[in-house]
């Protein structure tokens, strides 16, 4: 009997050591896999940041144009629209609030108050405001004194636009009639004047490639060295590189001097504060024809910039909204492959 019991508590015990080492065992396991979870969290946390572009993505509001011109979006609407299509930030185009500014009988009060609504819609919708793409204002780099001097006059209501939006820049054009060296000599005139204005904004005025000399990219970086003011600077758009079209564009079957993109987007990125990615109609891949997106941000990248990319497309075989989703994600695909 006393050995039954012996032995059974012999037993007891080491049925009680053997629960505590397998207990101990499973506690140094499941502390080691929490371990090994920590760690696989930390390794995909740095993949999804590798997996982040270099940019950040903003919208043109001329992508848009098209459906604002026909009355089918109100332009006011445009900070909603952005980021509905999940955009960081919007560039506006000044054209398209031109017949609402011009119908008021008081301009300034009709500027003051669209400027209160743009504002506040951006602040609604949380996205940035980028920059005012201005036209119709006069090119800077008329050669008569008297016109330029105008249009240096016309800006300044939208550097003051772009200051209270919040807006780093306003982009204007370049244009002029006459020789290489006469319409550099005038626009930089132009340039000095109103960057010189915009200054004391805090603002930003930014050229770009958008037709005629402007569009060749070797011309335009030395208007800007001339200008040689820390807010005055360029806005690489990836296609405005056809030197024989009003606009640049590439796209344009009549184009017959085209200047190289990619040499001309990297002479225009030491002045940049902005780039534009245009993009035409696809093809069955997703691709642009006209234009390597891998390539281009190859270039941008190694550029050193880092700033807004804005998606700008303007083909014709999509829809608005289909097209800046198209080039959205061709942006990222392209920014996913380079070096």
């Amino acid at each position: 009997m006393l050995i039954k019991r012996i032995a059974s508590k012999a037993l007891l015990a080491g049925v009680i050591f053997g629960l505590t080492v397998m207990w101990g065992c499973g506690k140094d396991k499941n502390a080691n896999a929490g371990s090994d979870s920590s760690e696989q969290q930390d390794q995909q946390v740095e993949v999804s940041k590798s997996d982040q572009p270099f940019f950040k993505l903003s919208l043109a509001q001329w992508s848009l144009h098209k459906m604002i011109q026909d009355g089918e979006m109100d332009p006011v609407d445009f900070a909603q629209k952005a980021s509905e299509l999940g955009f960081a930030g919007i560039e506006y185009v000044s054209q398209l609030y031109t017949d609402s500014l011009d119908a008021s009988d008081d301009p300034d009060l009709a500027m003051q108050n669209l400027l209160k609504t743009l504002k506040e819609k951006s602040e609604q919708y949380g996205v940035q405001n980028v920059l005012i793409m201005v036209d119709e204002e006069g090119d800077l780099g008329v050669l008569d004194d008297e016109k330029r001097n105008q249009s240096v006059e016309n800006h300044k209501k939208w550097v003051d636009a772009a200051a209270y939006l919040g807006c780093h820049s306003i982009r204007v054009n370049a244009k002029g009639e006459g020789t290489e060296e006469e319409v550099a000599a005038a626009a930089v005139k132009g340039l000095t004047a109103l960057a010189s204005y915009a200054s004391a904004k805090g603002i930003n005025v930014i050229v770009e490639n958008h037709g005629g000399y402007s569009s060749n990219g070797k011309w335009l970086s030395g208007v800007m060295e001339k200008v040689n003011l820390p807010n005055c600077g360029t806005l690489p758009d990836f296609g405005n590189f056809c030197m024989t079209e009003d606009y640049g564009s590439i796209n344009d079957k009549e184009c017959d001097n085209a200047y190289d993109i990619y040499i001309g987007v990297s002479e225009l990125l030491p002045y940049a504060k902005g780039v534009s990615a245009k993009s035409y109609d696809f093809d069955e891949q997703g691709n642009q024809p006209k234009i390597d997106y891998v390539k281009m941000l190859q270039v941008v990248k190694d550029g050193g910039y880092t700033g807004f990319i804005g998606v700008e497309y303007e083909g014709d075989n999509l829809g608005e909204i289909q097209g800046i989703e198209a080039t959205k994600k061709l942006l990222m695909k392209a920014a996913s492959e380079l070096n």
